[in-house]
């Protein structure tokens, strides 16, 4: 189990897509599970949770999003005008 003492969305994204199954704490927000690399709410979850559940998973779908696409080659110019 993590303990954050200050909510960092990117910190806690990177901790969860490395270790891909847990528990956090974030001081100030509470605890969190996570399984298959994404954060997930807990049972009895008030606004707070899910607004830092939609904050970070958002964060990790745009890290998945960005590795997927194909990376530009250096020095080429842009299709799109």
């Amino acid at each position: 189990m993590r303990v954050f003492n200050r909510y960092s969305p990117k910190l806690v994204a990177k901790h969860v897509t490395r270790l891909f199954s847990g528990r956090v704490y974030i001081a100030g927000r509470g605890r969190f599970d996570f399984d298959n690399g994404w954060l997930k709410a807990p049972d009895h979850a008030t606004i707070c949770h899910y607004r830092t559940v939609k904050e970070v998973n958002g964060l990790i779908r745009d890290v998945y999003q960005d590795g997927l696409r194909e990376p530009e080659q250096a020095g080429s110019l842009p299709t799109a005008y």
